[in-house]
């Protein structure tokens, strides 16, 4: 049965989900044709009700990366959880190639990043949530709620060690009673951060409401934490080492964690995000990693799930 769009008066603006017929006239090609390359996940699309929706904007942006073997091959945007090692290490990508490309990394927290990766707002989406020895299993059913994802690889960058950023005045350990944790200032993440559900699991772990904690601020990144802390507006957050360190804090670790990168297996192949990986893996890369503190290079680059395997 052939598939049509609502019917729309002249002044109506176009619906931005165009049915298989709609494809197939404005791409020049038969039906056929269309179902085939949205079966295959070569155009962008969803399947409702049983039948194949694909948004506007999706598609305009799918011609314009298949013209010319991609007009947004010299540019790569990324989205996600923060790192100060990733941002590093992006800013020297981008000045090796005498910035003839661009690299830009907006941190949005880990599920805020997914949702712009599944609109196709961005290339791809740093990740973490969890130890790093559940990761195999956390990051995937997290992906998986998505829309795309089968779509989607995904990409070991490093470990690092996540834990709580406190100021100088609070031990360098574990043993901090309930009463101590709800008498400090604390400085939280937005929800949906990988360090926002760190903290809400581990405060269950020590048996503390997070509801009882003495907010001070909020952070909307690993810095921004550490910073809020450096200038006395709060005394502990969440947060990794690497953060700690930067901002001359405390740091007291409770897990090493996996720092992951989502990607579009189209973006998978480009020559930027693989010079992202290798630079990772040099001898700079490492010596930068050690200067920061708290990572693990040692998997960078492994190619950790795959979105079309189900299991």
């Amino acid at each position: 049965m052939t598939e049509h769009s609502p019917p729309s008066s002249p002044s109506s603006p176009p619906s931005p989900y165009m049915t298989v017929k709609d494809v197939a006239s404005y791409l020049h090609l038969n039906e056929k044709k269309v179902y085939q390359l949205a079966s295959n996940g070569h155009l962008p699309a969803t399947k409702v009700t049983g039948k194949w929706l694909f948004p506007r904007k999706l598609i305009d942006q799918w011609l314009l990366e298949s013209s010319h073997h991609g007009v947004l091959t010299d540019r790569l945007l990324l989205s996600g959880s923060d790192d100060p090692l990733l941002q590093a290490a992006l800013l020297r990508v981008m000045k090796a190639q005498q910035h003839r490309a661009l690299y830009s990394y907006m941190p949005t927290g880990t599920q805020a990043g997914l949702s712009l990766l599944s609109q196709g707002l961005v290339d791809c989406c740093a990740i973490h949530w969890g130890r790093s020895d559940e990761s195999q299993l956390r990051h995937p059913a997290l992906i998986r709620q998505y829309a795309g994802s089968r779509h989607w690889v995904l990409v070991h960058l490093f470990k690092r060690q996540q834990g709580l950023i406190a100021n100088r005045q609070i031990s360098d350990s574990l043993d901090l009673t309930a009463r101590q944790l709800e008498r400090y200032r604390w400085v939280i993440r937005q929800e949906g951060a990988g360090s926002q559900r760190f903290l809400k699991e581990w405060l269950s772990e020590q048996k503390v409401a997070f509801e009882h904690l003495n907010l001070a601020c909020h952070a909307l990144t690993e810095r921004e934490t550490a910073s809020a802390i450096a200038r006395g507006q709060a005394e502990i957050g969440p947060g990794t080492q690497a953060a700690a360190e930067e901002f001359g804090l405390s740091f007291i670790p409770v897990y090493q964690e996996s720092f992951e990168l989502v990607v579009p297996r189209a973006v998978y192949f480009r020559t930027l995000i693989q010079q992202l990986f290798e630079w990772l893996q040099t001898n700079e890369g490492h010596r930068m990693s050690q200067q920061f503190s708290g990572y693990d290079l040692s998997q960078c680059g492994k190619l950790v799930w795959n979105g079309e395997e189900r299991s």
